[in-house]
């Protein structure tokens, strides 16, 4: 069932990140990325807001917890879960994780990218 409910939430939530951020970029400048600059944001306040209910109010139970956060929000954009855990570790006050975290990911996420189209444009 966790399985299940993991699979029907993430093809909702790329779905919606598909509808949601192309409407927004059509609707914008075309220079910026401001579809998926939007769909980042709302996911994290999207999580932000739902793993505070399910966690701390106890909202819901285990299976609706991973079709909401991992499911729909993991379809909609990973990125909300790199936010949700950066945020658990400045709560948690651990500043130096937290900043590693965010600037290794941002950082390593680019150099991949870089080195992925490299490969590829070397590859005959």
């Amino acid at each position: 069932m966790r399985w299940l409910a993991i699979f029907v939430g993430g093809g909702f939530g790329a779905l919606l990140r598909y509808e949601l951020g192309g409407f927004i970029q059509r609707s914008a400048d075309a220079f910026f990325p401001w579809g998926t600059l939007f769909v980042n944001a709302s996911g994290c306040l999207t999580i932000g807001f739902l793993a505070t209910l399910l966690e701390e109010r106890s909202l819901l139970g285990p299976t609706w917890r991973l079709f909401l956060l991992v499911g729909v929000l993991g379809g909609y954009t990973t990125f909300s879960s790199f936010g949700l855990e950066t945020w658990r570790l400045v709560e948690s006050g651990d500043w130096l994780r937290a900043a590693g975290n965010a600037g290794g990911s941002v950082m390593l996420g680019l150099a991949a990218v870089a080195s992925g189209a490299a490969i590829a444009r070397f590859t005959p």
